[in-house]
């Protein structure tokens, strides 16, 4: 179907987006994979073109543009391009709700040209060991001492947590009260306390650095406070519809990007003698990744309609993550297929797009926890 939700603006974006991956991601992104990090002068180079933090105020560098079509073609060409590893994504789809709308003058003007720069980079330290989507249970802990916070705990799992020199950091400053008792706090790069552990293994997403930070009585200025304090659970509430989105976004551009590789691919490849793509089974299983590569987009673009109009509940968002997360997986799995045993190769683009696919299932809430999110809202109790 033709797409409308993009314009004149938007196009010139992309072209400007894929042009730059092509350049300084695309032949990289092999050696990143060996490496399991991107080279930081990638995340400088991409500031210095706009490509990072354009939401912030001029006076700090950016655009002041809250449009979240320019984040959905981003990573449309990012995908589209073959690339991967590069964080971009939580920099500038996760971080705006925190960084714009809950920082103070003083903050912003601390932290908002650096995000926009590239010069420094983001995280947000939610998960634990012993807590996932379930925040009520964390159990970091922030105390409060005068003009400081203490905090204690650890995180895993952290995206973008080797090369962070800003994380937003989940913790209890009111324990005794729940989800009521959380809050936010940015650390900073070298606070003393402050250490990372290992760049996590994973089975996909070996380009992006994924970490376990530690944190051991580290003073945190009260000034890095995020919103207001024991607000946090609320604060993280308001930015998930985006966040979710943005899952679902990179799942139909990876779903676009993997039949495109399988079109080209089944028009060469002969088996007994004919073309792949000439074969009823191998047209039959394109013709429903196709139909449903198309629907995908179409709900994606209107969540995106509405969430630019502030429509986009938490639910539907939900809705929207768990729908095209599993479709995700059947398509990439059922390209890998076709493939044969060459797509079960690393040198194929396709058997990366499978490695990588299945955490869309997991992060940012899990299948099952999508599941119960909406399932409340059926009211089906008695």
């Amino acid at each position: 179907m033709p797409r409308t939700i993009f314009t004149e603006d938007h196009e010139d974006f992309r072209a400007l987006a894929r042009s730059f991956f092509e350049k300084e991601c695309a032949p990289h992104t092999a050696q990143w994979e060996r490496d399991g990090i991107v080279d930081r002068e990638v995340w400088r180079k991409a500031g210095s073109i706009g490509l990072l933090g354009w939401e912030a105020p001029e006076r700090f560098g950016g655009t002041g543009i809250r449009d979240y079509r320019y984040n959905a073609v981003l990573t449309e060409e990012f995908i589209g391009a073959g690339c991967a590893g590069f964080g971009y994504a939580l920099h500038n789809d996760v971080m705006p709700p925190y960084l714009l709308d809950l920082t103070t003058e003083e903050q912003q003007r601390r932290w908002l040209s650096g995000w926009v720069s590239g010069e420094l980079i983001t995280a947000v330290a939610m998960s634990e060991p012993g807590a996932g989507s379930d925040l009520k249970a964390i159990g970091s802990t922030a105390v409060r001492d005068g003009d400081h916070y203490i905090l204690n705990g650890s995180k895993t799992y952290i995206t973008n947590g080797i090369l962070s020199d800003l994380v937003v950091v989940v913790a209890k400053t009111d324990p005794a009260a729940g989800h009521r008792g959380i809050s936010l706090l940015a650390v900073e790069r070298d606070m003393p306390g402050f250490t990372r552990g290992r760049n996590l293994a994973k089975a996909g997403m070996h380009a992006q650095d994924t970490a376990e930070l530690f944190f051991s009585d580290v003073r945190v200025p009260a000034t890095n406070l995020i919103g207001q304090e024991n607000r946090g659970f609320y604060h993280l509430m308001t930015g998930l519809p985006q966040e979710r989105l943005g899952c679902a976004v990179h799942s139909v551009a990876v779903m676009t990007r993997a039949l495109s590789l399988t079109e080209e691919f089944v028009r060469t490849r002969r088996v007994f003698g004919t073309p792949l793509g000439s074969l009823q089974n191998t047209r039959f299983v394109l013709a429903t990744v196709a139909t449903t590569l198309s629907a995908a987009r179409a709900y994606v673009d209107r969540a995106i309609e509405l969430h630019i109009a502030g429509e986009l509940s938490n639910t539907e968002a939900a809705a929207l993550k768990l729908w095209t997360s599993e479709r995700h997986g059947e398509v990439v799995d059922a390209c890998l297929q076709l493939f044969g045993g060459a797509g079960y190769m690393d040198e194929y683009e396709i058997s990366r797009l499978w490695r990588d696919s299945r955490v869309q299932r997991i992060y940012a809430g899990t299948s099952e926890v999508m599941r119960e999110i909406i399932g409340r809202e059926l009211n089906l109790a008695p």
